[in-house]
């Protein structure tokens, strides 16, 4: 415990921090430093900060760097054997931290490990940002043990086993500082959204495993930083997921990618269009704009991560998540079926 870390992030979150660090200094055990790592916040965080919580370390980055470089300047200047990642909107349990701390301890193959996301505002149900696991499918769309697109299943204790999954949500991500460092820490260009799972796709393409360990458990609200509907967020999450899935899949994943994913893409665009969403319509072909832009650099980086793999992950589902939830396969527990 004594080598552990939770470093917060924040940006103009004084509201999110007045509502959501008791719980984190309530149930944190004494000798786990708890540090807020300050994106050039222009409220009155720091302020509240000095005031309420004079104990708890301040790490001031000057202006914002997003969650990806942000974390990555801020980690840093941590010296600590594991990290723990916390979203400044989400509310802990007692004894989230021991259970995450076990995992990394007792099994030196696992690089990454999140507890259990529930959803703060429905709190028996799952939260969208991690629930009890993280996967993609074949063709790299994020989804989860408790949620399928934008499905969320109650939690009746279906999924409370400790599992190796393919990522481990960046809202709670307790890592080994000494792979996060080896690695590079986050992709900087993502800025936001999908870098914990292009963090731990590279983690398993050097022989680590991802756990969630649902025996800690947090509440995360979600949208804190970021609406839900933004198209700054819709945006994100294409460039970011085509960047990574350039950078890390094996050769045949990427010929299935680049045959797909653009006519699927187009098609979601084409709806938000006909249903009079133009902006998340135009975000979403200006994320492939950038990501073709990105091509020479995303080429750098693809032979780096690949000439450095030493075994390909199997937490790949083989089918098409979008096609199965068509068909009615809504909850992960039914998806093989």
């Amino acid at each position: 415990m004594k080598r552990t870390a939770v470093v917060i992030l924040n940006w103009n979150g004084r509201q999110h921090l007045e509502q959501f660090l008791p719980s984190v200094v309530a149930h944190t055990p004494q000798q786990v430093r708890i540090i807020v790592a300050d994106n050039g916040s222009t409220d009155d965080s720091v302020a509240f900060l000095a005031q309420h919580y004079p104990t708890i370390e301040i790490i001031r980055l000057g202006r914002n760097y997003g969650f990806a470089e942000g974390y990555n300047r801020a980690l840093e200047q941590v010296d600590a054997e594991f990290f723990i990642l916390l979203n400044s909107d989400v509310e802990v349990t007692a004894g989230w931290v021991e259970p995450l701390v076990a995992t990394l301890t007792n099994n030196r193959s696992v690089a990454a490990v999140a507890p259990k996301l529930r959803s703060y505002g429905n709190r028996d149900h799952f939260e969208y940002a991690g629930a009890a696991g993280g996967y993609i499918d074949v063709l790299g769309y994020p989804f989860c043990r408790g949620r399928i697109l934008s499905t969320l299943e109650q939690d009746k204790g279906q999924y409370d086993t400790a599992q190796e999954v393919f990522w481990a949500s960046g809202a709670a991500f307790c890592c080994r500082a000494d792979v996060f460092r080896m690695l590079g820490g986050f992709d900087a260009d993502f800025f936001a959204h999908m870098e914990e799972i292009d963090l731990c796709w590279r983690m398993q393409l050097q022989g680590y495993k991802i756990m969630v360990e649902p025996h800690s458990t947090v509440y995360h609200l979600g949208g804190g930083t970021m609406p839900n509907e933004s198209p700054r967020k819709l945006y994100l999450n294409y460039r970011n997921n085509l960047s990574m899935l350039f950078k890390c899949a094996p050769t045949w994943q990427r010929i299935l990618v680049a045959v797909a994913r653009p006519v699927a893409d187009m098609l979601s665009a084409l709806i938000y269009l006909l249903r009079g969403d133009k902006a998340l319509a135009k975000a979403t072909i200006e994320a492939y704009r950038d990501f073709f832009a990105l091509h020479g650099e995303l080429n750098k980086k693809r032979k780096a991560v690949r000439s450095a793999c030493k075994a390909e992950s199997d937490r790949i589902y083989r089918g098409s998540i979008v096609m199965r939830y068509a068909v009615g396969k809504r909850f992960f527990g039914n998806l093989m079926k």
